[in-house]
């Protein structure tokens, strides 16, 4: 019987390309800290330790204080596996874009995903998977999305604080533009009429790209309720065509609900242009 009084976290990969698992690890002398107030109980990434040969199986006794999930769920034994993992955590943080909004491979779910596969797969008849590459919210109920591609370590190490010690994370929701203000980033959008996503898309970056001359692209997903008729109207009017505008909100987070009405304003922007420009 386990006598460890230290809260247990597990650390859970679905589908995706690891890289915000490497984000926890890439932490390094903050990490060491945190292991010594949290036992780390199943991170495949870190090491293929485990309580158990069951525990890896998701057969173990758990329940896990905190579960981290990255990835999307993209095949029926995804299905099973989330639902698991749910019943065996007592907090369940989903981390990135693939977990929060489907991630790039949700790009299928505008497509024939068996076109895809045997394009992809010298033998397709072997790949199992679903239609649609689905957020983790879609299935479980989840306590805290953590968006990015990938997260920001600091957002990240405020999140597995706050939850250990029983508050809310104090993770902002504010949209990139807020940060190019902090750090003295001249607009480029106004000054040089660069197409930027940075007012629909939420803060955690630290305006990286266009500290850089490059506009956003909303890689950390949608803020709440962003003005997507407005983004769209400035968009087109800074010489983004119909394609390119669906292009750049169908990337990271391709599947995310706050940006399926975008379609639909691209052709109502060119059907009836807006007699005033630019997001307010």
């Amino acid at each position: 019987m386990d006598t460890d009084p230290r809260p247990a976290l597990a650390v859970w990969k679905f589908a995706s390309c690891d890289g915000c698992q490497l984000t926890l690890l890439d932490c390094e002398d903050e990490l060491l800290p945190l292991a010594g107030h949290v036992r780390i109980a199943h991170f495949l990434e870190m090491s293929t330790a485990e309580d158990s040969a069951e525990l890896a199986t998701l057969a173990g006794t758990g329940p896990y204080d905190l579960s981290l999930v990255e990835g999307s769920v993209t095949t029926a034994e995804d299905v099973l596996r989330i639902h698991r993992i749910r019943r065996i955590s007592r907090r369940l943080v989903t981390i990135g874009a693939c977990a929060t909004a489907g991630g790039v491979q949700a790009l299928r779910n505008f497509a024939d995903v068996e076109e895809f596969r045997a394009a992809v797969y010298a033998s397709p008849e072997y790949i199992a998977t679903l239609d649609t590459s689905t957020p983790i919210a879609a299935h479980v109920p989840v306590d805290f999305e953590l968006r990015g591609c990938p997260i920001d370590r600091g957002q990240l190490l405020e999140v597995i604080t706050a939850f250990l010690a029983g508050r809310k994370p104090n993770v902002s929701a504010q949209s990139v533009c807020f940060q190019c203000k902090r750090r003295g980033t001249t607009c480029i959008t106004v000054a040089r009429g660069i197409p930027c996503l940075g007012p629909v898309t939420h803060a955690g970056c630290g305006a990286l790209c266009p500290a850089y001359g490059r506009g956003c692209y909303g890689c950390f997903g949608p803020v709440p309720h962003p003005n997507l008729e407005a983004m769209v109207r400035q968009l087109r009017h800074d010489g983004m065509s119909e394609r390119d505008i669906l292009r750049v909100f169908r990337t990271f987070n391709a599947a995310s609900p706050e940006y399926a009405p975008v379609p639909r304003l691209i052709a109502e922007e060119t059907t009836h242009p807006a007699a005033e420009e630019g997001p307010r």
